[in-house]
């Protein structure tokens, strides 16, 4: 029977992932619209759950390896020089995505996640026997980096296949995997780093990893398999400046949500506000806000658009970071720790968002999101290193306010640029959805 056209048809360039149809039959074998639902679907939210838990869930856990590196326990470095593990850590999964966007469109779904798994435990267990900087950053930041960029695209690109009308939800219900895994894996590090020591904790959280990788590797499947290959980059938006604005500032807004990130349980411990151990619990604290942060706003924005929400919240965002300077008590960092962590939600799980409503064209978006991404990565190297720099290395004469100055400013920043946008998508109206 030949398929009739309407507004719901797929694009004609995809085709079933398990499609052998010839040609001339291909029409009438067009994968139905996406399901929005079902137990299937479902499940995919699932698996990108569990691979946020893992990827982002670990990046965002970089604060408490931060303090621990401080402490000098395992090798003696500047604060700049060991946000530098975090930030190659999430360089690597921002750039990656470029190659593996690509590797996904040819079908090879199963081999990125089965990959992706084994560099991510590979790395934990290799960390688990460093003993040196450089040692450190190759097993944290490259080894684990380059498995969690393999994972993270593919994680991305299989949800719209599977939902449209609730595609928002979907996303912040997968991203808050990230969330989850940012409140459990620093526990496990702290509550059992004394006991068992450096080696064996890393190990236990490598083993975590192992077993709820397991999910995706048995759950994951593609839909639907593009019937070309996305390019790694296209040249077209470099002169659609909507687009080129919009990645230019929130690759601006990274710097600062990294700053935060990377320091706030390091400043707790350094100015004697927490005690050690609440030091590394506003690790959890800041993750266990971003939760919120990262599921009721994306739900949100399938009413509003993603551009009511993204703009207003970098700028709290800097305000919070801003705030930092005046903190003198334990209740005061606790409380900016939540905040800050469920308004920095959306800069995980809103982009994607962003970009689909940014590219008319969605056979180019793909290539379209690889590309923010890749380029946001630059703003993760200038946020954690950066303000190590500003810092300094004297522990004597840290110095705190300028670092919360630098972070406030670049999320402004950002905020401020994707208000301008958010008016000149809707053609500088008010009371629109965009």
């Amino acid at each position: 029977m030949v398929a009739t056209e309407t507004s719901e048809k797929a694009p004609a360039s995809e085709q079933p992932a398990n499609s052998n149809v010839s040609p001339q039959n291909a029409s009438s074998q067009a994968p139905s619209p996406p399901p929005n639902g079902g137990t299937q679907a479902w499940m995919q939210v699932v698996a990108s759950f569990c691979i946020f838990f893992n990827t982002w869930g670990v990046l965002n856990t970089f604060g408490i390896f931060q303090t621990y590196y401080e402490s000098g326990a395992l090798f003696h470095e500047s604060s700049s020089n060991i946000s530098w593990i975090g930030s190659v850590q999430a360089y690597c999964v921002l750039v990656v995505g470029l190659v593996s966007g690509p590797i996904y469109d040819r079908g090879h779904l199963r081999g990125l996640v089965v990959v992706g798994s084994f560099l991510l435990v590979l790395g934990f267990m290799m960390l688990s026997l460093c003993e040196t900087f450089w040692q450190t950053m190759l097993a944290q930041g490259f080894c684990v980096g380059i498995g969690a960029g393999c994972l993270f695209v593919p994680s991305l690109a299989i949800l719209p296949t599977y939902f449209s009308t609730k595609i928002g939800l979907a996303v912040g219900l997968a991203a808050s995997g990230s969330s989850l895994g940012g409140v459990i894996y620093p526990i496990v590090f702290y509550k059992l780093v004394d006991s068992i020591g450096f080696g064996w904790t890393v190990r236990t959280i490598g083993f975590i990893m192992l077993a709820t990788q397991t999910v995706p590797l048995c759950f994951i499947k593609m839909r639907v398999k593009p019937g070309k290959a996305r390019a790694i980059f296209d040249p077209s938006a470099f002169t659609d400046w909507p687009y080129v604005f919009f990645v230019l500032s929130t690759m601006i807004g990274f710097i600062g949500f990294y700053t935060g990130l990377f320091y706030i349980s390091y400043f707790g411990a350094a100015t004697g506000i927490a005690t050690p151990e609440m030091s590394f619990y506003l690790v959890p604290i800041l993750n266990a806000g971003s939760i919120f942060g990262r599921t009721l706003p994306n739900a949100v924005s399938d009413k509003t658009g993603p551009f009511n929400l993204f703009g207003p919240a970098a700028i709290i965002c800097g305000i919070i970071l801003f705030c930092l300077i005046a903190v003198k008590s334990l209740a005061g960092l606790v409380i900016i720790a939540a905040m800050y962590g469920f308004f920095t939600g959306l800069f995980i799980a809103i982009p994607g968002v962003c970009f689909v409503n940014l590219t008319k064209d969605k056979s180019k978006l793909g290539s379209r999101i690889g590309m923010g991404f890749a380029t946001f990565a630059f703003g993760v190297l200038a946020g954690g290193p950066g303000s190590g720099a500003i810092l300094g290395a004297n522990q004597a004469d840290l110095h705190w306010n300028s670092v919360w100055i630098y972070g406030g400013c670049t999320l402004t920043l950002c905020g401020i640029s994707l208000v301008i946008l958010r008016f000149w998508l809707a053609e500088w109206k008010l009371m629109v959805k965009i």
